[in-house]
């Protein structure tokens, strides 16, 4: 599914955006990582929905964007006229500030302290938080059986690292992790929405989730957390009667294990 979508926000971004960005993702943390992005840089993106169900992200036309054949991958093109396949998160950001950010709205001019700063947090989330806190929520929502060891030593890392967090904003003085909104606030935010799901309580960390609240706020924020579509958590933390959480839950078990047990078999054939 294809979707155009138009940021109602005004930027020189926009006058100098050289061609219609196309965002392949899903509703993951790491896709909405980019839709925020492209939001708050005021960039005009179409959006292609991939269906984990049928996979649609192993297709082979996909798999010429974007090898691994996961989400979120963009296209465009560059000034040569060149197109350009982008993949990984932090890949895509990192394009986008230099592509479409030369006032430095969501990012440090490069060369500068503050920008290396940038990157430590933006690589210590893809490399740190985003994968712990995926293998917690798989451990406690994916297995059909629960390993304690598994997630006992998840849970406990990922709050080990919600705590480093904690100090940061604590610490920055600015109400964001460093000195002004960035792209590493939108990060480790996307991480954030879906901590209620993974199992963890932003009341044990005051810090956080007054910055959470902060950034909620933003308009950019709103719109690019739902897409492709609404952003499922914070529904699903509200309903008391706990089933459309059980229903969310064995759908993302359902694709989970069927994507695992499909790339298994595609190993063994190899």
């Amino acid at each position: 599914m294809t979707t155009t979508t138009t940021s109602s926000s005004t930027s020189s971004a926009q006058e100098q955006q050289k061609a219609l960005i196309t965002l392949y993702t899903t509703q993951t943390p790491n896709g909405i990582k980019i839709s925020i992005a492209l939001e708050e840089l005021g960039l005009q993106y179409e959006v292609h929905k991939h269906d984990f169900v049928t996979r649609t992200q192993k297709e082979p036309w996909y798999l010429a964007i974007n090898p691994n054949g996961r989400i979120p991958a963009i296209t465009d093109t560059l000034a040569t006229g060149e197109q350009i396949n982008v993949w990984e998160s932090g890949s895509i950001l990192k394009y986008l500030v230099e592509q479409y950010d030369p006032e430095y709205k969501l990012w440090y001019k490069p060369g500068t302290k503050e920008n290396y700063e940038l990157f430590n947090w933006l690589f210590f989330q893809i490399g740190g938080l985003g994968p712990m806190q995926g293998q917690m929520t798989h451990f406690k929502r994916h297995v059909v059986e629960p390993i304690p060891y598994a997630i006992e030593r998840y849970t406990n890392e990922t709050r080990r690292l919600y705590t480093v967090l904690e100090k940061q904003l604590g610490s920055s003085g600015s109400g964001y992790i460093l000195s002004k909104f960035t792209v590493v606030d939108i990060c480790f935010w996307a991480m954030a929405a879906a901590s209620g799901w993974a199992g963890i309580d932003l009341d044990e960390f005051p810090n956080v989730g007054k910055w959470y609240g902060r950034l909620l706020d933003r308009p950019g924020v709103q719109r690019g957390m739902n897409v492709p579509e609404p952003h499922p958590v914070q529904a699903l933390m509200d309903d008391k009667t706990g089933e459309k959480a059980k229903q969310f839950e064995e759908y993302s078990r359902s694709w989970v294990l069927l994507g695992m047990k499909r790339d298994a078999e595609a190993l063994n054939k190899n």
